[in-house]
């Protein structure tokens, strides 16, 4: 399974250009992950304000904080099915519309409760365009140039998060007070509309034109984004891969084959690996985590500005390191870079005194922020971005946006999970002790990953099918395509 194959469509479109379309499909398709990492990030700042103007405890601080993660895991769910039977185009272009309904009904809530409601809106686009923004770029844009397009998804999200702190730093500057929240949660607005805008001129993907006959459309796709020598090639792949009959038959009986089901469960693993490193609980709570080792509330926005900093240069650094390295070796170092990080950071809380002189200790704050920046150089330039590039390759093309879909579910499960529980953990337990307890979840995704991380470098979308099918059937005799 984690064998690597250069051959075939791949190496013959290595020296092809990438047709113009393709980039801008991509950079419209990818602010769906600009607004999921704004709508995440930005209330890590919002809560400061937020728990004075809502009169929030916390436990509805992590309701409010974790009702969109929940939300999203829905909306992955139910996206990816379909995005199946519809298309991936029209569900994007849905997300945008709920992405703009959610963004204004969280920054006119009267109350904590029509907040929590509205993010759980507004969860269910970040979900719907996580599940779907990347198999819609996947199945669009070149096999040599897949890596790059669809990590583009992730340097988007953490952009999105960056652009929040900045904005949240920003707006209390200018316009600071308890309705500040109110302004940070509003801006989301404007992408969704570009997104929207946006996508009422892109085309659906060839393969899914392809999965519902419609071939004259998928090889018209085919000729806007690729360069002619390679467009008969490819659709030829399409149209084998379609015809098999292994795959009419399953088609006509509306079944999912046994390898298929495995397949599944090793992107559900896959996914939940990317949050049990708890990532999100800094992206979301690091000022709340900075204030609690004594750093004001200002100091705690700034500072936090440099994890979204880090994110955005070290997405660009795990986007180079991709075209270098195949996607096991990164997905190992990051999981292996995480679980240490946190274990020092864990180490470092416990060992250093929490005040000096009756004062809260600053350097301890810095050396803390420090940690979470290492963290984050592993976490995005290596964990995140195989995460998204392996799942929206690995599935076949006619359960790709199901699968995909509840692979995303488990993950923002897992993420609604760690934000629901953190603020009662944070006030129970202490920062050193949950540390402690993400290093040793840490442990076991390490040796998750060790086992079961695949490799899909160097294929096109119908080889990864045809391998996957090849170790996971059965029958371990070689299959046949016709």
């Amino acid at each position: 399974m984690n064998q690597t194959s250069n051959g075939g469509t791949a190496g013959t479109q290595t020296s092809t250009p990438t047709e113009p379309l393709v980039k801008v499909i991509a950079f419209i398709a990818t602010l769906g992950g600009l607004l999921f990492g704004y709508d995440t990030g930005v209330i890590a700042g919002a809560l400061l304000f937020m728990k004075h103007d809502l009169h929030l405890t916390s436990l509805t601080t992590g309701m409010v904080t974790s009702f969109l993660i929940l939300g999203s895991a829905i909306g992955a769910i139910f996206a990816g099915r379909v995005a199946d039977r519809f298309g991936r185009k029209k569900v994007i272009l849905v997300m945008a519309v709920i992405f703009m309904a959610g963004s204004l009904g969280c920054a006119t809530a009267p109350n904590v409760e029509m907040m929590i409601t509205f993010r759980f809106i507004l969860g269910l686009a970040v979900g719907g365009a996580a599940a779907i923004v990347p198999v819609y770029i996947a199945e669009i844009v070149p096999a040599n140039r897949r890596w790059q397009f669809v990590t583009l998804q992730e340097l988007m999200i953490v952009s999105g998060q960056l652009i929040a702190y900045t904005s949240n730093a920003a707006i209390n500057e200018v316009w600071g007070g308890e309705t500040t929240w109110r302004w940070m949660l509003g801006v989301a607005c404007v992408p969704a509309v570009v997104l929207w805008v946006g996508m009422l001129f892109l085309p659906d993907t060839p393969r899914w034109y392809a999965m519902h006959g419609r071939y004259r459309e998928a090889r018209d796709v085919l000729e806007r984004t690729r360069h002619s020598r390679v467009v008969e090639k490819e659709m030829g792949e399409i149209r084998k891969s379609m015809s098999s009959k292994s795959e009419k038959n399953a088609r006509r009986k509306k079944t999912i084959s046994t390898w298929m089901k495995r397949l599944v469960a090793l992107g559900i693993g896959v996914a939940m690996l990317q949050q049990l490193s708890g990532v999100n609980t800094i992206m979301f709570y690091a000022p709340t985590m900075l204030q609690a080792t004594g750093l004001g509330t200002n100091a705690s926005l700034l500072a936090t500005i440099a994890n979204g900093v880090i994110s955005v240069i070290m997405t660009f650094v795990g986007i180079m390191l991709l075209s270098r390295f195949g996607r096991r070796p990164l997905l190992l170092t990051g999981q292996i870079g995480c679980t240490c990080t946190l274990l020092a950071i864990g180490l470092l809380t416990w060992l250093m005194p929490e005040t000096v002189d009756g004062h809260p200790d600053v350097l301890r704050s810095y050396l803390v922020l420090a940690g979470m920046l290492i963290f984050l150089c592993f976490q995005q330039g290596a964990l995140s971005p195989v995460t998204w590039l392996l799942l929206s390759e690995m599935f076949p093309m006619r359960i790709r946006g199901m699968a995909n879909g509840i692979s995303v579910f488990a993950m923002q499960m897992t993420n609604f999970s760690i934000a629901f529980l953190f603020p009662t953990l944070l006030e129970k337990f202490g920062l050193t002790n949950t540390f402690f307890a993400f290093a040793a979840i840490g442990i076991a995704g390490g040796i998750f990953a060790v086992l079961f991380a695949p490799e899909t470098q160097g294929k096109t979308l119908e080889q990864i099918e045809k391998h996957f099918k090849k170790h996971l059937q059965d029958d371990p005799a070689p299959q046949t395509d016709n």
